[in-house]
């Protein structure tokens, strides 16, 4: 082992230590499952803020986004981006407050539970069918953050890549079960710190590396831009597909995942002080629009490297490319090796931050959704914490096998966020601002959402032409479509449930 790999090996570390130790000084903070689910609704408003978007992010942004600039320009990567930082934007401004107050009014923790108690739903078929739609979705999108970290240390050190995977999920683990909710955010923020850091240290020296601005610049000359729209773009350009108006709706429509990304809502719930999550929205979407650009950048320069040969990256490993950046840049001293070893931290940040709500939100899913909800099995505050616990294991070794080999980051992402978008968005929409919307409605826009997502993809698609876009828009439209039919033609809502809706409409 060199000394550069040495140093990097042991900034990782003490990075991966610290995250451990914070999960192990809140765990003794989890006195309820409403602890470890939403940590008692105590969030401030920059944690809230930092902990959303860097839960929301993952290792998307450092290696996903970049590797689809790298090999597609700049329309896929970019139009994507204004996707989700409108998204990002409108969520906080129409959701978070309405779903924070909505959610201390019934006394929802978790969002199946939202769902049962905002429909009425006393039998909690609502808790069931979203906690089967967290777990369905969650596992690939777990399983991403992994891939991620098995790429990440298999390509920088020569080891097993299933090896390195192993050993990233066990620390994930580890501090997400001792810490829970608490834990999560607060190692969220420094996690959005963090990748903040490698995005910034990633272009300074990766313009060194492409031959300067000027050579970046001429190469992205070369590649399709996000204005490029209607097929003008010469044939042999470097995309690998026209961008239609319809195309770029369809990319565009990745913001309207954000309406359905439990995690994210989540962090709505939890603050302490709902009037202060005006600075938050603030905050994250200054934080998103720049950090999603900064990563586009990244994968433009990344390009410039590899057209110049200073980067060796083919289209199937382009996700590579800050780590390849990283390389290059502790081959410069010790110092310098110390800062790519917080350079590939902030990859794994990307990864963890997301890793630990997605498995909170899969262990309530089954913990207090399915078993003692629908399932009617009252569990003690200690036995439904340790169902919570064990859950959180169960789902991470489903994750490991699911990224057993690996893949896209950026594929297994758009699946699992166009699950969420399609099954939960639609329902948390006219359900915060529909009266009408009652449970049936509600439940048929659930399974049309995520049944659409898997007909889309894997069947309509493939007809190719109009049919190639995005599952998510299609899906999230029928959903729509059948939460209105459904609501109109059943039975409105009784009138506990309407005054309930009319009292947080009417909230301040």
């Amino acid at each position: 082992m060199t000394t550069a790999q040495f140093l990097i090996i042991g900034t990782i570390v003490i990075y991966l230590l610290g995250m451990v130790l914070i999960g192990a000084s809140f765990s003794k903070k989890n006195k309820s499952t409403d602890d470890f689910y939403l940590g008692g609704r105590k969030l401030g408003p920059l944690v809230t803020a930092m902990s959303a978007e860097a839960s929301d992010m993952s290792s998307w942004l450092l290696m996903g986004l970049p590797g689809v600039a790298l090999v597609a320009g700049l329309a896929e990567a970019t139009w994507t981006a204004i996707g989700l930082g409108i998204g990002t934007w409108v969520n906080w401004l129409i959701v978070a407050k309405r779903i924070r107050t909505y959610s201390q009014k019934i006394d929802a923790v978790t969002i199946p539970e939202f769902f049962s108690k905002r429909f009425g739903d006393k039998k909690n078929l609502l808790s069931l069918i979203a906690g089967l739609v967290i777990i369905v979705f969650f596992v690939p999108y777990t399983a991403s953050g992994f891939n991620a970290c098995g790429t990440l240390f298999s390509s920088l050190f020569g080891v097993d890549y299933f090896t390195a995977m192993m050993f990233s999920a066990v620390v994930i683990v580890a501090y997400t079960t001792m810490g829970g909710f608490l834990a999560a955010s607060t190692t969220d923020l420094i996690q959005s710190i963090v990748m903040t850091i490698a995005l910034i240290v990633v272009v300074g020296f990766g313009i060194n590396y492409a031959g300067g601005w000027d050579n970046v610049v001429a190469n992205a000359n070369s590649m399709p831009g996000f204005l490029e729209l209607f097929n003008t773009y010469d044939a042999s350009a470097k995309a690998s597909k026209d961008y239609s108006a319809l195309t770029i709706a369809s990319t565009l429509a990745w913001g309207l995942g954000y309406f359905g990304m439990p995690h994210i809502l989540l962090r709505f719930m939890a603050i302490g002080d709902k009037n202060k999550l005006k600075t938050s929205r603030r905050i994250a979407t200054v934080w998103v629009f720049i950090s999603m650009a900064v990563a586009i950048l990244i994968g433009v320069i990344g390009s410039a490297a590899v057209a110049n040969g200073t980067v060796a990256l083919d289209n199937a490993n382009s996700q590579r490319i800050i780590i390849e950046f990283s390389k290059l840049i502790s081959g410069h001293g010790a110092l310098f090796a110390i800062l790519a070893g917080v350079i590939l931290a902030g990859i794994l940040a990307a990864t963890m931050s997301t890793s630990d709500s997605q498995l909170l939100a899969a262990a309530s899913a089954v913990s207090q959704n399915v078993v003692q909800e629908f399932f009617g099995k009252k569990l003690s505050q200690k036995t439904s914490m340790i169902v919570a616990r064990v859950t959180v294991v169960v789902i991470a070794i489903v994750g490991v096998i699911w990224a057993k080999d690996e893949g896209s980051v950026f594929e297994i992402v758009s699946f699992a966020w166009a699950g969420f978008g399609a099954a939960f968005g639609p329902v948390i929409l006219f359900g915060l601002f529909w009266k009408r919307t009652n449970k049936w409605g509600a439940l048929a826009g659930m399974v049309v959402g995520g049944v659409m997502i898997f007909v889309w993809k894997y069947v309509i698609a493939t007809l190719g032409g109009v049919f190639a876009i995005y599952e998510l828009l299609p899906a999230f439209i029928l959903a729509s479509l059948a939460i209105v039919i459904v609501s109109l033609i059943t039975k409105a809502p009784e009138k506990e449930i309407v005054d309930t809706f009319e009292e947080v409409k009417a909230s301040k």
